[in-house]
Formats: structure tokens, C-alpha cells, sequence
């Protein structure tokens, strides 16, 4: 596991989530300038992740030259496509291309929830033996969530959840835990075997608005894989589905 993704291929898709959540939470049609101020981006990198997102789908550029989430332009209107719905082809299509099942989660209400789950008879779902509410420690998916949490969130999730050890690879202290959640450089978080025996998950955040969440894929971790390769389908999935999740449906 010694292949590692660069630094600014992540960093751009962070940047890109930003301006969509940005998008989003907007309401309306904004500036370029509107949208890099409330992502917190300098304005020269919105203007080159701008082109891009228009040309992908993502945003759509108006003739004054504001920009909106593309299904949120005129004649779109919103619906009410509940959240598997909105994302079963995004995680279905992770699934193919990774071989592994691919899992959705959303911190709702001081929990951490699986909100969708696609595998196959070949790529099967791992035994969710603990529920995610009281495993989110020893889970890729649980750990992409925590560390995307503020301070206060953050401590007050651990006020109310034990670190159980569910196996001899889980991490049991919280002192331990945040040195890990906080000394990594990238949103790509990993959990090998801290579950259950034999099985490995990546896992990187989502965003539903300012609601962060997990996009992950669990497979056995005697399967090799490229983790380069791994993260950046991750990572590119992540932006299509916190698009999903931010715009209406």
C-alpha cells in the first residue's frame, strides 16, 4: 500500500466540493466572487474550477455571468427524490469500477448513519455485526465523518460513544484516535481490519449542504489494490454524490 495519490489532485476536489456546497447553500444565482468568498477559496483557483464544473454538469454559468447548481436552473424546480434514490447510480457505478461494495453514510443528529449500501454477490457488503452508531471509531467511514467534525462536535460524539475494541487492530483512545483523524494529510481515511478480521475500507467525506457524511468501499483486505488509483475514483465520486445530496430532486 506504498502508492500514494498527490497532494493537489486531492486538494482540488476538496476545493470543488467547497464551491459546490457553496452553490448549494446559496439559494440562488452567484457571482464568482460571491462563490469564493463563502467557500473561503482564493479567487484565482475558483476561476479555473469554475470551467470545469460547467463543462462536467456540475454548475451551470447564466448569460450574466453567475453561476447555479445545473438542477437548480431555470426550469429545473425542486422535488423531493428521496437520498438512495439520488445516489444509487453514483454509488453503483463506484462499485463497478472499484469492485467493492460502496457504502453512503450522513451524521444525522449526533449519529453517524448508513443511508445507502450497493455490493453484488461478487462484491458483497460487509457484516455490519455493530451498528455504524456505535462503531463509527473502528470504520473508514465513521473516522472520514469524525474528522470532518469541528472541535465541539467532535467532543461532544465522544462524550456520548465508547472506543469498544472489536477487534485486536481497533483503536480504543481517544487521545490516539484524534492523533490519527488529525495527522492525516489527505480526506482519504482508512481502517484495515479495525471492523472485522479480513476486511479493509476507504473511506472519504460527503456533503448534503453543510450535513458532512462518508462515501467508502470495504473489500477483503487480501484483494491488491493501487491506492492511488482507489482514491481518486473515491475521490471523484465524492463530488457527484454531494452534488446529488445538495441539490434538489
Amino acid at each position: 500500500m506504498a502508492d500514494h495519490a498527490g497532494p493537489e489532485p486531492v486538494a482540488a476536489v476538496r476545493r470543488a466540493l467547497r464551491l459546490l456546497e457553496a452553490a448549494g447553500a446559496h439559494g440562488g444565482e452567484a457571482t464568482a466572487q460571491q462563490l469564493a468568498r463563502e467557500a473561503g477559496l482564493p479567487p484565482a483557483a475558483v476561476g479555473e474550477l469554475l470551467p470545469m464544473l460547467v463543462g462536467d454538469g456540475y454548475l451551470r454559468e447564466l448569460e450574466d455571468h453567475t453561476f447555479v447548481l445545473a438542477d437548480t436552473a431555470p426550469g429545473g424546480g425542486p422535488g423531493t427524490q428521496p437520498v438512495p434514490a439520488r445516489v444509487r447510480p453514483a454509488l453503483t457505478a463506484l462499485r463497478n469500477d472499484t469492485w467493492a461494495a460502496a457504502y453512503l453514510t450522513l451524521y444525522v443528529d449526533g449519529e453517524i448513519r448508513v443511508m445507502e449500501i450497493v455490493d453484488s454477490a461478487r462484491t458483497p457488503r460487509v457484516d455490519l455485526w455493530v451498528g455504524l452508531e456505535e462503531a463509527g471509531h473502528a470504520t473508514a467511514l465513521g473516522k472520514s465523518v469524525l474528522r470532518e467534525l469541528d472541535e465541539e462536535a467532535r467532543a461532544d460524539y465522544f462524550s456520548r460513544h465508547d472506543l469498544a475494541g472489536l477487534t485486536p487492530r481497533t483503536i480504543t483512545h481517544k487521545e490516539e484516535l484524534v492523533r490519527e483523524l488529525d495527522g492525516s494529510p489527505a480526506p482519504v481515511v482508512m481502517d484495515r481490519e479495525e471492523y472485522v478480521r479480513g476486511t479493509t475500507c476507504v473511506a472519504v467525506p460527503v456533503y448534503s449542504g453543510e450535513q458532512v457524511g462518508s462515501l467508502g468501499i470495504s473489500f477483503r483486505s487480501d484483494r491488491m489494490y493501487r491506492p492511488s488509483q482507489v482514491r481518486q475514483e473515491l475521490l471523484s465520486a465524492a463530488v457527484l454524490v454531494s452534488r446529488r445530496l445538495t441539490l434538489p430532486h
